[in-house]
Parts: structure tokens; sequence; C-alpha cells
């Protein structure tokens, strides 16, 4: 039978219930209340185990619960008279705001009221409570039936963790998922301002001194500290991927992902060795409080597939999930300079800059710094692990050493880069450059190309397939045909641009160069291949003009040469 792992399950009481595969991350219980503060706020990226976390959290305080048969032999077991103390003994409000988003701000305001209903009626007791006052319960009712005002709504949490602690006779553990997306989507749709308002009332006031309030566990991707959400709050810690604190619990260790490859049982014989250095190479590089990490997402999925396919190659999991546009939105920015850090981030190498936790998402006020930032706290970038550092390396004061932690991640800026140049490319007027093309004006397109070169950034290290995209991305969304790689004569031509309309057409074959010298000598080469090759011989029926170009590139240099193929 295959090892049922918990695809999509954030429930704690689910995953345990189903008999899934765990790995035990129970500790963190008895790290948190260690030196639990009033308000504790943990920050990871998404898809690092937070909602699941904070599910086991609610099912061990939760008073309604008897949660010992689902903790049964984990870790925090051990641990008697904590248990004792602590599980099942507690009111618990849990809520999770990672669906509050919407094109606009409307949409996400009605998500958030009936976020807010959806708790109510888990808690619908408190309507009927002898203990609860007569004017929380109104308040209750319009929060219940998704009748509110936006007063009511900044407001519901101070009411509900009164509501139950008049009510069970004990102060509220409060539970907050994802706080921050409500914010980042707000950024993204032109509507951060009328968020951020009810967003610093909803939250701030439930632990801004909340007599109601035992203490609260709130989860995000970042601090927004900028914000004022957290000002006021008494006994308030932050602990942040850069922080030691909790890193054994979000995330995955070597040892873990091992351990559960040695676990599944495949289809077919299953090559661990060389599973494990997959998933290490695609999955890995995290680097949380110094405790090298894989993402617990990607592994889960991968090791999924793996089951049923022993020879399957990893593939990109986290990009259709998390908040992809913090690149895009990065490389938009007209007064920053990215193209050359990215260029070497994107070549496997490191870059140095400030990193700060007091953050904002409202993109267009960033500044660069806050740009780096969040692309370090949200995943997209991670701290150089010693090892990994150069020999010579020197450290500039005040600054992390950062890169991409895994393949996975560079094909999310690889993309993303891609798309922003067709983006870029299509969105000028572009006549002049078909022109030189259909002319044959081969001085001209060296010129042209070699200028847009200079500006774009490149996303596979100035490899022939990064030079073969740039050149076909020039095209995209002109109305011609192109193909790529297509069939032509007796080989496989780079590029095939086709305009039917006018009965012409243009071949491209492209060269990367290992030095500036030999760029004539390589676009030579290339006109020669597409002569002996016999590219065009397919072509020439019925077309009055072809026209065959070598492309030959150095890093951000080109040279272009033309052959016209007459019709027979």
């Amino acid at each position: 039978m295959k090892v049922k792992l918990p695809l999509g399950v954030d429930s704690f009481q689910k995953l345990r219930t189903n008999n899934c595969y765990y790995i035990d991350k129970t500790g963190f219980i008895e790290e948190l209340l260690e030196e639990t503060f009033s308000v504790n706020l943990i920050t990871r990226p998404r898809r690092f185990g937070k909602t699941l976390t904070m599910s086991m959290l609610s099912e061990f305080f939760d008073l309604r619960k008897d949660s010992r048969p689902i903790f049964e032999g984990l870790e925090i077991t051990a641990c008697t008279d904590l248990c004792r103390q602590w599980m099942n003994q507690w009111p618990v409000l849990f809520l999770t705001l990672k669906d509050i988003q919407g094109s606009t701000f409307e949409e996400a305001f009605d998500l958030l009221q009936f976020a807010v209903s959806s708790l109510c009626m888990e808690h619908d007791y408190l309507e009927n409570s002898d203990q609860v006052k007569n004017a929380d319960k109104k308040i209750f009712a319009r929060l219940l039936n998704q009748e509110g005002t936006r007063a009511d709504i900044k407001t519901a949490l101070v009411v509900l963790t009164r509501m139950m602690e008049a009510h069970y006779g004990k102060p509220v553990i409060l539970l907050i998922n994802e706080y921050d997306v409500p914010l980042a989507k707000a950024g993204d749709n032109g509507y951060y301002e009328p968020m951020l308002n009810i967003i610093r009332s909803f939250l701030g006031m439930a632990w801004k001194t909340n007599p109601s309030l035992q203490f609260a566990v709130i989860t995000g991707c970042l601090r927004i500290a900028k914000e004022s959400i957290f000002t006021g709050a008494n006994n308030f810690v932050s602990r942040s991927i850069s922080d030691i604190w909790y890193n054994r619990y979000f995330g995955f260790s070597e040892q873990e992902v091992a351990c559960l490859l040695q676990h599944i049982q495949p289809e077919k014989p299953l090559d661990e060795s060389k599973a494990l250095s997959d998933i290490k190479r695609w999955y890995n590089g995290y680097l949380f409080g110094g405790r090298e990490v894989y993402c617990p997402w990607d592994v889960i999925n991968h090791v999924n597939l793996l089951q049923k396919d022993p020879c399957a190659s990893p593939s990109g999991y986290w990009k259709d999930t998390s908040h992809n546009q913090i690149i895009r939105r990065f490389i938009d920015r007209k007064d920053i300079s990215v193209n050359d850090k990215f260029e070497l981030l994107l070549s496997g190498n490191i870059i140095q800059e400030s990193v700060s936790e007091d953050l904002t998402y409202d993109f267009d006020q960033s500044s660069e710094k806050n740009l780096w930032s969040i692309l370090y706290l949200t995943g997209y970038l991670t701290q150089a692990s010693p090892r990994l550092l150069p020999e010579h390396f020197h450290p500039k004061e005040g600054t992390t050493a950062l890169r991409i932690p895994n393949e996975e991640v560079k094909a999310i800026f690889a993309e993303t880069v891609a798309k922003w140049f067709t983006d870029s490319v299509t969105s000028h007027d572009r006549t002049e450059l078909f022109q030189a093309w259909w002319s044959g004006n081969e001085e001209k397109l060296t010129q042209e190309l070699t200028d847009i070169l200079f500006t774009t950034i490149s996303y596979f290290d100035y490899r022939e397939d990064y030079y073969h995209a740039f050149t076909a991305g020039l095209f995209a969304g002109a109305g011609y045909e192109v193909t790529s790689n297509s069939e032509q004569g007796t080989g496989r031509a780079d590029l095939l641009i086709k305009d039917r309309q006018n009965r012409r057409a243009i071949i491209i074959e492209t060269k990367r160069s290992k030095k500036e010298s030999l760029l004539e000598t390589d676009c030579r080469q290339a006109l020669e291949q597409i002569r002996q090759r016999q590219y065009a011989g397919r072509l020439l029926k019925g077309y009055r003009t072809i026209l065959c170009y070598g492309a030959a590139f150095f890093e951000k240099k080109c040279l272009i040469k033309l052959e016209a193929s007459e019709p027979r």
C-alpha cells in the first residue's frame, strides 16, 4: 500500500485521524510555552507548515476537545506536567486570513465578513450564554449574519474574546494564521490603504491591552512593523527565519526527508540516493536560523508522485501557490535598477544586501532595501550558508549574503524575467526592428539587438537557449508565425518566422560565442549550418523571399549576418 501523505491537509485533527504520514513537530508547543509572550509573531514563507502548526496548537489547547488520542505517541506527550496544565484547558479562538483576497477592496472586505461570520458560527453557543452581556450579543448577531458595520468588523476579535472569557471564566488563546495575506493582496490590487485601515484595528485592538487575552500566536510571511499593527502590544516578540527559535519546526531536515523516502511504497523500485539528490537540488537550500531546511509542500508533492512513478523528475509546486508577483513588482520599478543583481543571482552567485524586518507591502512606496528584504523573508532568496560562501568572501558590514535557494525558485525567477521581457518588448513600437529584419539590414539589427540585450536580464547565465528565447521573444505577439526548433531539411532550425500574408520567411540560427573575438566566425558557422542542412529547402516553394540569418552572441553583445535564399 502507498503511504498516505497529507497532500493539501492542513487540519491536524484530520491528518492524525486519517493516519497520514506525519513528521513530528509537536515539540514546538514546549518551546513556545517555555517563554510565551502576550503576542508571539512567527514569520515564515508560505507552504512551510504554518497552517498545520496553528491547527495543532488549536487542537492542543482548546478546552472544548479531548485531544489525547490524536497526540498519543508524539513528542509533546512526554511533557506530562505541561500537558496536564495546558492540553484542552483553555478557550481558543482560531482564525485564518489566508483566503482574504480580491481584485477590489469590496470583494476582500466581503470575504473578511464571511470569515468572521464563520468564526461566530463555530462559537454560536455565546449567543445564548447567561454570562455574556446583551450589548456584546447584539454585535455578535450582526457579525454572525454578515450585517456588521466596519466598526463591528474592526472590533470583532475584541468582542469575541471578551464574550469567551465571560462564558468560560478564563482568558482566551488567540491564534491568527497568515495575518498579512489581506495586505499582500491589497498591495497587488491597488487598495492597500483602505485594507490597512481595517486590518490595523481588527488585529491591533485584539492584543493591545486586551484583558481577555491569555496570549496570541500570529503567523505570516512578514512583520509589517511600519503599519503600527503591533504598536502598543504588551510583551510582544517576533521570531523570523533569521532567528534560531523554532528552526526545527518549520521545514524538513535532510534526515527527515531521507526517512520519508525509506517509508514510502513505490509501485516500482526507487533509487533513494538519486531521489534524495534531486529533491535536495530542487527543494532544499533554505537557511532558517542557521539550519538548512527543505520546503515541506514541495517534498510531499514530489514524494507522492514518486510512489506512482519512481523515475519522475522534480517540478515546481511552490510557484503555483505562492505570491509570485513579488518578483515582477520588483523588476517593474523604474526608479531602482536590479538587472545586474538579478543576473548574478540567476547564475548561482551571491549578492550582499541590507535586510530589514521593518517592512510594508506597499510596493510602490518601498525602498530597494525593503524589496530585497521581502524577497528574503518570503522565501525567494535565502541567507547563504557559510559552507557555500566563496573562499575569499568578505562580508560587508550591515549586509546579508543572499542567494536563490534552489532550482525551483530559480525557475520562478527565470519565468518571471522571461515574461517581463516579452511584455516589455511587445509594449514598444517594433516597426523599425521588423523592417530591419525583412530588409536584411545587418548593421541595424546588430545595433538594435545589442541595445536590447544591454537592458535585459539574462536568466540562463548567457547559455545558448537564453539567446534562442531572447531572439524568439522579439517577434512575440506581432502576428507572425514563430516556430522554435522546427524540423526543416536535414536538421532543426533554431527559429522560423513566417509571414504568410506577404509570402516571406526568416530562418535564424543562433550561436553562443565563447569570447567576443569569435562573434564573426560563429556567425559564419551559423550561416554555413543553414546551407549544409538545407533548412530553407522545404520553404522555397510558394515563398517569394526567404532570409537566412546567423546570430552570434557573447554576453551583452550581438552580431547578425544575412544570407538570402531566393525562391526557385
